[in-house]
C-alpha cells in the first residue's frame, strides 16, 4: 500500500504518522527524548538523538507497511538553532526556542537597532526567541565551535538534511529567526553583520511543500525506504498542526490547550501587530497571526500536583459544581511571565477575590477560566485588526475536558469545532508531502482526516456574564503591572545569601 510519512521533532519526543490516499491514518509511533538544562535559562537538546529516533521510527513503519512510501515531510520546534560542521554533524547541542541565555546580547542589540524599523521589516521584536542574539552569545562564549560551523539550521531542517544530504531552511525558520525581511523575502544583511553571521552559513530558503531531495542510499539501507523517495522542505510544528485540523481559509482559527496555550488565525494578507507573532501558512499565499501564552496546561498540572494534591478528574468534578466566574475568583495565568499579547516576563500569577467561602473547585475553575480569558485577549487583538473569526477549531490535551471546552466557548463567544483524534503537526506535514507528489490535489482534502468532530456551542447569556469578569481580568493586570516591576527588582537585587537569611 502506498503511503506518505510525517515526522515531527517535538520537545519531548519524535512522532511519526503514515497516511493513505483515502484519509486513513495507517500507523502512528513515537520515541522520547529529554530537554537538557545545564545552567539556569539554558534549554538544549541532542540533535543526534532526534536523528537516531527518526531512523528507528522509519525502520518500524517500513516493517509494518512495506517500502511503498511516496513522500516524507518533517515538522518540528522553531526557531531552534543547530550548528553543523562540513560533514553535517552537530557541533554542540541545539539551542531551543525557549532558551533565555542571551540576556546581555539582547540588551546590547536593543541599543544598536531601531526597533520600530526592525519590526516593520521583520514582523518581530528583539526577544529571547529570535535566533541572532543566541548566535552572538555563541560568538562570545564558544568562538571555536562557531569557527568550525558550515551550516546553521533548525530542528526539522536538520532531519530533512540528514534524509537527503540537501541543506535547506524553510520560510518560517527564516521569519522566526528575526533576520528575514518579510516584505522582500531576503535576509537582513545589517542584522547578520551586527552579529558577524556570514550569510553562507544559512542554507537556501524554500517553501514547506517544495520537494528538496530524495532519501539517500545510506538512509535507504538503514530504514528500508526506497532511495530517491521525495522529501519536502518541511514545516514549523505549530503551522503544520493548524493546517492539519483544516484551518486553511481566511477567518479560521485554531486554539490549542497544551502545556502552553496557542492561538492561530488564518489571514490572506501580511498583517503584523507587536502584540502577536506572524508566520507563513503552509498553504501558499496565506499567513497566520498567532499568539503563545507561556502557561495553560502546565498551570493546571502545577495546581494539581503542588496545591490541591488531587488528580485532574477529581478537580474537574469539583469545578463543575462551581459557577461561571468561580464565585467571584479571577486568576491571572502569568505563572511563567507572559508572551503574547502582553510580552511581560515580569508578570506573575495572581488569584484575586479569595474568601473563606471558596473551595478547591472554585480555585481550579478559576484557572481554567484564566486560560480562556487569555485566549479572549488574543481574540480582541485579532478583531481590533478588523478581522472576522469564521470558524474556531480546538485541539491538544486540555481540549479533552468537556468543562474546559465549554468555558473557552463561552468566554470567547464562539462555537468550537473539537477534533478528538488528531495527530497534530505530524499529520499536517504528512499531508504536505502527499500533496507534493499528487496523492492529494486540493488543500481542503486535509479535512478527510478530521471527519470525527464535535461541536461545542457557546451560550450567549453565559458569554455576556463572562464579559463582566473578563473586564476585571484585563484591569487587574494593568493595575498590578507596576507592582510586578517592583517585585522583580526586589528579587533581582537580593543576593542568594540574603534569601537564605530571611
Amino acid at each position: 500500500m502506498k503511503y506518505a510519512l510525517g515526522v515531527d521533532i517535538g520537545t519531548t519526543g519524535v512522532k511519526l504518522v503514515a497516511i493513505s490516499k483515502n484519509g486513513e491514518i495507517l500507523h502512528e509511533a513515537q520515541r522520547g527524548h529529554d530537554l537538557v538544562s545545564r545552567k539556569p535559562g539554558f534549554a538544549e537538546e541532542d540533535p543526534n538523538l532526534w536523528w537516531r529516533n527518526t531512523l528507528e521510527l522509519l525502520e518500524e513503519v517500513v516493517s509494518y507497511l512495506g517500502p511503498e512510501a511516496v513522500a516524507v515531510g518533517v515538522s518540528g520546534m522553531v526557531p531552534t538553532l543547530i550548528l553543523l560542521d562540513k560533514n553535517g554533524t552537530p557541533l554542540r547541542f541545539s539551542i531551543q526556542q525557549n532558551d533565555s541565555r542571551a540576556v546581555e546580547e539582547i540588551a546590547f542589540l536593543k541599543t544598536r537597532v531601531d526597533e520600530d524599523a526592525y519590526f516593520h521589516r521583520t514582523g518581530n521584536v528583539i526577544n529571547q526567541q529570535v535566533v541572532f542574539p543566541k548566535f552572538l552569545w555563541l560568538r562570545r562564549h564558544e568562538a571555536e565551535i562557531v569557527s568550525k560551523t558550515r551550516y546553521m539550521m533548525g530542528s526539522y531542517n536538520f532531519i530533512t538534511y540528514k534524509l537527503t544530504d540537501v541543506p535547506t531552511l524553510d520560510v518560517n525558520w527564516a521569519l522566526e529567526s528575526g533576520m528575514w525581511n518579510i516584505h522582500e523575502e531576503h535576509w537582513c544583511e545589517d542584522i547578520l553583520d551586527l552579529v558577524s553571521l556570514p550569510q553562507h552559513l544559512l542554507p537556501p530558503v524554500r517553501r514547506p511543500h517544495e520537494i528538496v531531495g530524495g532519501i539517500t542510499e545510506a538512509v535507504s539501507k538503514a530504514t528500508g525506504l526506497r532511495a530517491g523517495t521525495p522529501v519536502i522542505t518541511g514545516s514549523a510544528d505549530h503551522v503544520a498542526s493548524t493546517f492539519g485540523v483544516g484551518a486553511i481559509e481566511e477567518g479560521d482559527m485554531l486554539v490549542k490547550i497544551g502545556g502552553a496555550g496557542d492561538i492561530l488565525f488564518v489571514c490572506e494578507e501580511l498583517l503584523t501587530d507587536k502584540r502577536l507573532f506572524i508566520d507563513y501558512h503552509d498553504v501558499p499565499g496565506k499567513y497566520l497571526l498567532n499568539g503563545c501564552m507561556a502557561s495553560s496546561g502546565s498551570l493546571v498540572k502545577w495546581f494539581s500536583r503542588e496545591i490541591a494534591r488531587a488528580d485532574y478528574g477529581a478537580l474537574t468534578n469539583m469545578a463543575s459544581n462551581s459557577t461561571a466566574g468561580s464565585r467571584g475568583l479571577i486568576t491571572l495565568p502569568y505563572f511563567l511571565g507572559e508572551k503574547t499579547p502582553i510580552f511581560d516576563p515580569k508578570a506573575r500569577g495572581v488569584i484575586f477575590g479569595l474568601s473563606l467561602s471558596h473551595n478547591l473547585g472554585d480555585l481550579f475553575r478559576s484557572l481554567l477560566e484564566a486560560v480562556a480569558f487569555g485566549f479572549k485577549h488574543h481574540v480582541d487583538v485579532i478583531e481590533e485588526k478588523g478581522k472576522k473569526i469564521r470558524r474556531v477549531f480546538l485541539s491538544n490535551g486540555g481540549s479533552k475536558s468537556s468543562l474546559w471546552r465549554s468555558i473557552v466557548a463561552n468566554v470567547i463567544g464562539h462555537d468550537l469545532i473539537y477534533i478528538p483524534k488528531n495527530p497534530g503537526s505530524s499529520l499536517g506535514v504528512a499531508f504536505l508531502a502527499a500533496h507534493a507528489v499528487g496523492m492529494y490535489s486540493d488543500w481542503s482534502d486535509v479535512e478527510l482526516f478530521t471527519k470525527e468532530r464535535e461541536l461545542q456551542q457557546h451560550d450567549p447569556l453565559n458569554h455576556e456574564h463572562y464579559e463582566k469578569y473578563y473586564w476585571v481580568y484585563r484591569k487587574l493586570y494593568e493595575y498590578l503591572k507596576p507592582l510586578f516591576e517592583e517585585l522583580y527588582n526586589i528579587e533581582r537585587e537580593m543576593s542568594e545569601d540574603e534569601r537564605k537569611a530571611f
